[in-house]
């Protein structure tokens, strides 16, 4: 059993000129925009031209509640793809961008682990191909052309105290959630109320991931709400003729990122919308040009299948026109014990009864995913730790929920570990007995879908929520806006809106603190809880230990 880190096998990983990976999915190098010698974009005229191919099958891959013992769910992701092309299937994985703000904060990077993981590992926690920075700059020249707006006459109006639209930057810090702009006197503009989210939140990250081409993304960037007027009328980007060059900074953020797997299997790493906030899937350009030239595709969704396999089938699936074939929940032992009421210092030890326990949580998960008509199939992601005991108490729970759970070694092996789980996903997608059909109409009133996805996929009997919230939601449908979808930002730790609270929680309120409208994203963002759209740093952020040693080389990203 090898005990090197991640980055020490990543850094071992013998890469292949990327352009021999868009060969295995035949894209000519000339569609392919290098940076650098492993990492390439994706040309639009290629993605254009392969549109009338029919689809490949499509496999997510979600999980349960998350826990601080770990469940591997981007692990299993890349694994599961590599698993597929051991077995002799064409298959190609999709997963979103990391965050830079994470990276230097708690959660460390997010290219998989062990020996499932997508290269170059380094790149792809920091800089990349600079899509988050396109993001940022798109978004933040929206937010200067607002002020700018009012400092040279205002003539549409706005109310400065209903400026909607905040600024972003893809950093942890705090100090910036609220904050007093244009201090300083006339030559500065007018005094007001701001502040700053993460750049995963944005409303731009979330166009970019669910637009289809170039034209689709701009008329989503014109369709933002970014203030009101004095009258109360929504005042848009497009208003302020601000689409067009937003567009031309996205221009080039806008084509997926091909990279490969440590087995040189083609990977898209395209966009990362927050998912407790935001959607939590990769694009839908880089997912549907995937379908196109791979048979299989696996891609994952953020967070639980609470939070990231709801919001794929019912946002991602119902406005990109896909269906998924078949569905993974990754679960460890680990952190169904911790879902038992383990603490994270006592994981180690096997405790079968509170695996029994925890397993509540992955029951809920199983019967939420099968409730969209989608098959499902558990891959336990093996830990050195895990007793033999303890797996079989995973396999005996799920068989009695009339699923499968399959050991996966993936971390330790790659692809020779979780052969099994490769090829019980083929036989549920082959199969064809996916039923899929979002949980809710999209004519369903908008408080509705709220209590619909509180009721069935958390097991709240209630949503708690004032008359201003009502009365928002009541505008809004009036205006054009009740078909949207909804989409809860909450946090990830639990089916309540308490973290703390594990398992399976019933009989609980949902309470809603605030509804914002993404009209160009195309949903409606409900704030459930104490949910931040700007983290902070821990007490000891990682970026305490990431540096450069002495042969150049990146230490501690990971």
């Amino acid at each position: 059993m090898s005990h090197k880190t991640d980055i020490e096998i990543a850094r071992e990983a013998s890469k292949r000129p990327i352009q021999e990976i868009g060969a295995k999915l035949g894209i000519p190098s000339d569609d392919l925009l290098p940076y650098g010698h492993d990492k390439a974009k994706v040309s639009q005229a290629f993605i254009d031209g392969v549109q009338d191919r029919p689809n490949g099958k499509l496999i997510l891959v979600t999980a349960i509640n998350p826990t601080p013992a770990g469940e591997g769910k981007t692990t299993t992701t890349v694994g599961l793809g590599d698993g597929l092309n051991r077995i002799g299937k064409k298959a190609a994985i999709c997963i979103r961008e990391a965050s830079l703000g994470p990276n230097f904060g708690m959660k460390g990077g997010a290219a998989g682990g062990g020996y499932a993981q997508v290269v170059p590992m380094e790149e792809m926690n920091l800089h990349f191909t600079g899509d988050f920075h396109a993001i940022t700059s798109a978004h933040n020249l929206l937010a200067a052309m607002i002020d700018n707006h009012v400092y040279w006459g205002n003539e549409q109006d706005i109310d400065v105290r209903r400026i909607v639209w905040r600024r972003v930057i893809d950093m942890n810090d705090r100090a910036l959630r609220q904050i007093t702009a244009s201090l300083g006197g006339v030559a500065n503009g007018f005094p007001r109320e701001a502040g700053f989210d993460i750049t995963v939140a944005s409303e731009v990250m979330a166009i970019l991931c669910l637009a289809r081409d170039l034209k689709d993304l701009q008329k989503r960037l014109g369709d933002m709400i970014v203030a009101y007027r004095r009258d109360r009328t929504p005042v848009y980007a497009r208003d302020l003729k601000a689409d067009g060059a937003m567009t031309v900074l996205l221009k080039d953020a806008m084509q997926p990122n091909l990279v490969q797997t440590l087995e040189n299997n083609p990977a898209f790493v395209h966009g990362g919308p927050f998912a407790n906030i935001a959607h939590g899937c990769n694009s839908v350009i880089a997912t549907t040009t995937a379908l196109k030239v791979a048979d299989y595709v696996v891609t994952e969704a953020g967070f639980g299948a609470d939070l990231g396999a709801e919001k794929f089938m019912n946002i991602k699936c119902r406005k990109a026109g896909l269906a998924p074939d078949a569905v993974v929940i990754v679960a460890t032992c680990r952190a169904l014990k911790a879902n038992g009421g383990v603490g994270k210092a006592d994981l180690n030890k096997e405790n079968v009864e509170a695996v029994k326990k925890g397993c509540a949580n992955l029951g809920r998960h199983i019967a939420n995913v099968k409730s969209f008509g989608v098959p499902v199939v558990v891959g336990i992601n093996h830990f050195v730790s895990d007793t033999d005991a303890e797996v079989q108490a995973v396999k005996d729970y799920v068989k009695a929920q009339g699923s499968e759970a399959i050991l996966c070694k993936h971390w330790a092996k790659g692809s020779e570990g979780i052969e099994d789980l490769a090829k019980k996903v083929v036989q549920l997608a082959e199969s064809g007995s996916s039923q899929f059909a979002p949980l809710y109409p999209d004519e369903m009133p908008l408080f509705e879908k709220i209590e619909t996805i509180a009721t069935r996929i958390y097991h709240a009997d209630e949503v708690l929520a004032d008359q201003k919230v009502r009365d928002q939601l009541h505008a809004w449908e009036e205006q054009g806006y009740g078909n949207l979808p909804i989409c809860m930002a909450k946090t990830q730790y639990s089916f309540t809106t308490d973290p703390n609270r594990r398992g399976a929680p019933e009989h609980h309120s949902v309470p809603v603190r605030e509804v914002r409208l993404s009209a160009g994203a195309g949903f409606v963002v409900v704030i459930c809880g104490e949910i931040m759209t700007m983290p902070g740093l821990p007490r000891v952020p990682s970026a305490e230990t990431i540096r450069l040693n002495d042969a150049g080389q990146i230490e501690g990203l990971f």
